[in-house]
């Protein structure tokens, strides 16, 4: 079944079960209606009828009132999850449009000293991540930007998070629920850091000298006491004066108390949030070295996520009691409850409270592989690239942009065999260079993150990605478009002196100077480069570039992009050529516009 008629079918399945919950919310509205004004026209006419009479209208009327004030509550909880669902399906027929406007684009991503990701369209605007990300946390989101700007340098690395994301694919109905889940229990962008400093601040009771030997005084004073009254060797009211010593010395704990009681409800809420979306992965089976792993780290000390926060809000519960003033004074006099129960709750937090920022660490890192699932899930026609043991090799066969209409993504192979290797491509204005290179670029990435890429099928080696292809002036900085690309390229020259392995992507070397400098100047460089045992692909105008392969026959190859003049109007196919351009268009696209051009 096509992709767009799965998740249209699931939509309107879905449309139709809500407008049946509407329909039962609408009829149990109108029945609470009628047993209330029921239940009141009752009382008032059933009154002088007896307790007897009360108490049956009573049970016919107030009693189905209340048990469907909580039917009520669900079908509400089930409309919300039924609209909830209605949208994400919604979204993902848009995005298979290639309209991504439903998803956060990133852009506090966006990052000009970053070595590719603002030359690669990674943040921001129509871009990689606002394709691919489905994540439902903060920390799911900054997971998966994470992966995005620092990919995998190791090969079983990547071939374990390709286990995990392919076997994700096929968990459509996980994905979407634990998708929804995490948008209608939607929790706070800075959750993580609130809860770190939480479980980094220091036990404002559990740290005080007086906190334990209280908590041993005054159970032991009232038993002594209540033994020697009893026996008759002190008066009972010995006693009772302690009691209510206790109880009066508790009172100094209460705004404290308070004030902990609040901070801790706050940080359940939070926690439970997530809890849900932990639960969603125990119950899901998973069979990925990677995912089992994951899967396994949710807990500790023999016991489940869920059974621990289960722990901290029994405690709170039992905390709770002393709102009752009965309770109080009988709890604080023998006990001092309120005092007892805290330390219980610190001493939980000091057990537990590294492992809670590992949990949601874990299931950021979940959240951001089901992101990677779905976009496999979206585009079944990628493939898994392999991944090479040895330096280098790039090797793909009808790649295309991830980003690009299927309509008008024009495929092409690209081929680096060994190291050093470098291509240079030439070619016309708008021919396609700069497309192919992020094409390139972008489908690097998603291979050295674990993800399937737009290609036939694609060979790699997965050294680290650098690129020049947006330098800008930078005028806060005082600094030149030359000066700024001259920088770029040196930071390439120091990465290769101290040993990195790297993946080098150029757009026009050197274009912020004069040609004859530009073309000594990139000579220069890419001899250099060579001699540094360096990899990548090189776009540029400069025809003269291409004579490189006469110093480098067997490391340099050349491949252009054409604009042909057919009946007098300029074409583009955009499919990569051997060799060297030979038609550029500048003086054709002026002429056309009307601009005059002097021989």
């Amino acid at each position: 079944m096509e992709l767009k008629t799965q998740y249209q079918q699931r939509v309107d399945e879905t449309e139709r079960e809500l407008q049946i919950v509407r329909n039962k919310i609408l009829r149990i509205s109108s029945l609470r209606v009628v047993l209330f004004l029921a239940g009141i026209f009752g009382v008032i006419y059933g009154y002088d009828a007896g307790a007897a009479a009360l108490c049956l209208i009573t049970a016919l009327t107030f009693v189905p009132f209340l048990i469907l004030v909580k039917f009520h509550n669900r079908l509400f909880f089930r409309k919300e999850w039924l609209e909830t669902c209605i949208r994400v399906n919604q979204d993902e027929i848009s995005a298979l449009d290639n309209n991504y406007e439903p998803f956060d684009e990133g852009a506090e991503f966006v990052n000009a000293g970053h070595r590719y990701s603002l030359d690669l369209d990674i943040f921001g605007h129509h871009s990689l991540f606002q394709a691919m990300n489905r994540t439902c946390t903060s920390f799911g989101k900054n997971k998966l930007a994470e992966w995005l700007q620092k990919p995998l340098e190791k090969k079983e690395e990547i071939r374990e998070r390709q286990t995990a994301v392919s076997e994700l694919a096929g968990y459509d109905k996980f994905r979407e629920c634990f998708r929804i889940t995490g948008l209608l229990y939607k929790g706070e962008a800075d959750d993580r850091n609130e809860i770190k400093e939480w479980t980094e601040s220091s036990a404002y009771f559990s740290r005080m000298w007086w906190s334990r030997p209280m908590l041993c005084l005054v159970p032991s004073a009232n038993v002594i006491l209540l033994a020697l009254g009893m026996t008759g060797v002190i008066s009972m009211s010995w006693f009772g004066l302690a009691f209510g010593t206790f109880v009066v010395a508790s009172f100094g704990l209460i705004k404290h108390v308070t004030n902990l009681q609040g901070i801790y409800d706050k940080k359940l809420r939070i926690l439970s949030i997530y809890a849900k979306l932990i639960a969603l992965i125990d119950r899901q089976e998973m069979k990925a070295p990677l995912l089992a792993r994951l899967k396994a780290k949710f807990g500790t000390d023999g016991k489940r996520t869920s059974e621990i926060l289960k722990e901290l809000a029994t405690e709170l519960d039992k905390l709770d009691l002393r709102n009752n003033q009965i309770m109080y004074v009988l709890l604080e006099g023998s006990l001092f409850w309120q005092l007892r129960q805290v330390m219980r709750i610190e001493a939980w937090r000091k057990k537990y409270g590294e492992c809670l920022l590992h949990w949601l660490d874990m299931l950021g890192e979940m959240d951001a592989l089901c992101s990677m699932g779905t976009f496999a899930f979206n585009h079944p026609a990628y493939t898994y690239p392999v991944i090479a043991d040895k330096p280098f090799v790039f090797c793909a066969r009808e790649m295309g942009h991830p980003l690009m209409p299927v309509s008008q993504c024009v495929k092409n192979d690209a081929e680096i065999p060994s190291r050093p290797f470098f291509v240079i491509i030439t070619g016309a204005n708008m021919a396609g260079k700069s497309t192919y290179l992020r094409t390139i670029g972008v489908n690097y990435v998603l291979a050295c993150i674990g993800s399937p890429v737009c290609c036939d099928s694609l060979e790699i080696y997965p050294a680290r990605l650098i690129t020049s292809l947006r330098t800008s002036d930078s005028l806060n900085d005082n600094e030149s478009y030359f000066f700024a690309e001259l920088k770029r390229l040196k930071q390439i020259i120091d990465r290769l002196n101290s040993g990195e392995e790297l993946f080098i992507i150029l757009d026009e070397i050197l274009k912020g100077t004069n040609s004859m400098d530009k073309q000594k100047g990139s000579f220069a460089l890419v001899k250099q480069l060579m001699t540094l045992k360096a990899n990548g692909i090189i776009a540029t105008h400069d025809l003269l570039l291409g004579k490189l392969i006469e110093y480098f026959p067997d490391e340099i190859h050349n491949y252009c992009f054409e604009a042909d003049i057919t009946n007098n109007e300029l074409t583009f196919s955009y499919k990569m050529r051997e060799g060297v351009a030979r038609n550029m268009n500048a003086c054709f696209l002026m002429e056309k516009m009307g601009l005059v051009i002097n021989d």
